[in-house]
């Protein structure tokens, strides 16, 4: 089973990262982008695993070590 993860900052915290990305794009011609905000895509593959026993561990995993849950947020997908 293969597991995406996504984290990001929480909206309350500064990106700024974010900000020049958004920055360098107006400057390059594409003004409609009013916000960007950067975050990171962590991608494992688990083995023989239910879908049941990869939620709880996938979300584990992230609050112990793959996201700082005081400044971000995380969500994932399961993919068989």
């Amino acid at each position: 089973m293969k597991v995406k993860v996504y984290v990001t900052l929480k909206k309350s915290i500064a990106d700024p990262q974010g900000t020049a990305i958004q920055g360098a794009l107006k400057k390059i011609g594409y003004p409609i982008v009013e916000e960007v905000r950067i975050g990171k895509l962590i991608e494992l593959q688990l083995g023989e695993i239910s879908v049941e026993s990869a939620q709880q561990q996938v979300k584990e995993m992230c609050e112990k070590l793959l996201a700082n849950t005081v400044i971000e947020d995380y969500s994932f997908e399961l993919i068989d």
